[in-house]
C-alpha cells in the first residue's frame, strides 16, 4: 500500500478527507481511552473496599476478574475483526467499555466490581487487538515496528493518565466514586464517534454470519516450545510488575508509608505506565533478545528495591523503585513479545502470540491474588517477599532458557 492508497482510502463517509497521521492518531487514542478504563479504578480500590467492606483477597479478585474479560476476547473474538473489518469491532469494543464504565458508575455492591472488571477486560481484548492490526494496515508502507511502538506506547499512556486522572478528581472533586467515570464515559463517546473517520482496512469482510469463525486457536510447536519458554516466562513477570502496581500499590501507600491521598496513588501509577512507554520507544534499536535478556537480570534487582520501599516506608525509595519496575516491564514486554513473533513459524504466528498473551495475562492475574491471599494471613511484608523470590525464581528459569535456546536469526 503506497501512501496515495492511504491517502485514497483516508475519507470518511461524510466526505471528510482524513490524512494518514489523523487516522492513526484516532485509532491510538482509542487504545488509549480502552486502556485507561482499566485504571481509572486505580485509585478508588482503597475507597470501594472501605465503603463495600471486603476484604484484601477480594480486592485482587475483583482486580483479577479483568483477566476473564481478556481472555475471553482472546480465545472467542482475537481474529474477528479479520472477517468483519476493523471498524464494526472497534465499535464493539468501545461499546463495551461504555457499559463496563456505566456499571462502575452505578456500582452498589462488589457484585457490580467484578462485573465492571470483566467488562473492561473483554472491551480491551476486542478493542485493543483490533487497534493494533488496524494501526499495523494504515502505516503499512514504513516500519512494520511502528505499529507496535505506538500500539504499546498509546497502552501504557492510557493506563497513566486513567489513574492519575482517577486518582486527582476522586481527592480533589466532589462525588469520588461517581465523577471519574462520568468524565471517562464523556472520552469514550467521543472517541467512539470518531472512529467512523479513519478508513476501513479490510477489504473483503465477511458478508454472513456462516463465514465467521470464533474456534479458539491457541498452541505452541513442539519444535519451539523451548525457545518459547524464555519470552513466555519474561511476559508473564512484566506483566505482574504491572498487575502490582495496578492492584496494590494504593494499599501499599496507605499502610506502610501512610500516605492516603488518592492523587499521588495515581501518580505513582502514572510514573509507571510513562517510564514504560518511554523506555519501549528509546530501546527501539536494542535488539528484542538483549532487551528481553536485559529484562529478567533486571526483574530481582527491581523487586528487591520494591520491597525496600515497604520496609523501609519511604516514599522517596517507592519512586526509584518505581522507575527501575517499569523500565525491566518495558523492555521485558517488548522483546519478549519480538522474540516470540520471531520464533514463530509464519504459518502459526496468530497462535503462537495469543499463547504469549495467555502468558501475560496469567502474569497480570494470578500473582495479584497470591499477593491478596498471604497478606491476609501471613501480612503485606511476607506476601511481598513471596513476590520478589517467585520474580527471581522465574527470571532464572526465563534466563538459562533464553540463553540456551537462541532464535536462529
Amino acid at each position: 500500500m503506497t501512501s496515495a492508497d492511504t491517502s485514497r482510502l483516508a475519507r470518511s463517509h461524510a466526505g471528510i478527507e482524513l490524512g494518514p497521521s489523523a487516522a492513526i492518531t484516532m485509532v491510538a487514542a482509542m487504545i488509549g481511552a480502552l486502556f485507561a478504563g482499566s485504571t481509572v479504578v486505580t485509585p478508588l480500590y482503597v475507597m470501594y473496599k472501605q465503603a463495600f467492606g471486603f476484604s484484601q483477597i477480594s480486592l485482587t479478585l475483583i482486580y483479577a476478574a479483568y483477566v476473564i474479560g481478556n481472555l475471553g476476547a482472546l480465545l472467542l473474538f482475537g481474529h474477528l475483526s479479520d472477517q468483519v473489518g476493523r471498524r464494526p469491532m472497534a465499535i464493539a469494543g468501545m461499546g463495551l467499555a461504555i457499559v463496563g464504565a456505566l456499571v462502575f458508575l452505578f456500582a452498589r455492591g462488589i457484585a457490580s466490581l467484578y462485573i465492571g472488571r470483566i467488562l473492561s477486560g473483554l472491551a480491551i481484548g476486542i478493542g485493543a487487538g483490533t487497534g493494533t492490526a488496524w494501526l499495523a494496515e494504515l502505516i503499512r508502507e514504513q516500519s512494520k515496528a511502528r505499529a507496535t511502538v505506538i500500539a504499546t506506547s498509546a497502552n501504557f499512556t492510557g493506563l497513566g493518565i486513567g489513574a492519575l486522572l482517577a486518582g486527582l478528581l476522586a481527592e480533589y472533586a466532589p462525588w469520588p466514586l461517581q465523577l471519574p467515570y462520568v468524565v471517562y464515559l464523556v472520552a469514550l463517546v467521543a472517541i467512539a464517534a470518531l472512529l467512523w473517520l479513519p478508513p476501513e482496512t479490510v477489504t473483503r469482510p465477511a458478508r454472513s454470519i456462516r463465514d465467521i469463525s470464533i474456534r479458539p486457536r491457541v498452541s505452541v510447536p513442539s519444535e519451539i516450545r523451548a525457545q518459547f519458554v524464555a519470552p513466555a516466562v519474561t511476559g508473564f513477570g512484566a506483566m505482574a510488575l504491572v498487575g502490582f502496581y495496578a492492584a496494590l500499590a494504593p494499599t501499599l501507600l496507605a499502610e506502610h508509608l501512610q500516605v492516603s491521598n488518592h492523587a499521588v496513588a495515581g501518580a505513582i501509577f502514572l510514573e509507571l505506565a510513562v517510564v514504560v512507554a518511554g523506555t519501549i520507544v528509546i530501546t527501539q534499536s536494542l535488539s528484542s533478545r538483549t532487551a528481553m535478556l536485559t529484562a529478567l537480570a533486571l526483574m530481582l534487582p527491581s523487586v528487591a528495591v520494591l520491597v525496600a520501599a515497604q520496609l523501609e516506608r519511604s516514599m522517596l525509595i517507592l519512586i526509584a523503585a518505581t522507575a527501575v519496575c517499569a523500565v525491566t516491564a518495558g523492555l521485558g514486554y517488548r522483546g519478549s513479545l519480538q522474540v516470540a513473533n520471531q520464533i514463530a513459524p509464519q504459518d502459526r504466528r496468530a497462535e503462537i502470540v495469543s499463547s504469549y498473551f495467555i502468558c501475560g495475562f496469567a502474569g497480570n492475574a494470578l500473582p495479584v491474588i497470591g499477593i491478596g491471599v498471604i497478606s491476609t494471613f501471613a501480612g503485606s511484608t511476607a506476601a511481598s517477599l513471596a513476590f520478589a523470590a517467585m520474580i527471581g525464581i522465574f527470571a532464572l528459569t526465563a534466563l538459562y532458557f533464553g540463553w540456551r535456546y537462541r532464535p536462529s536469526e
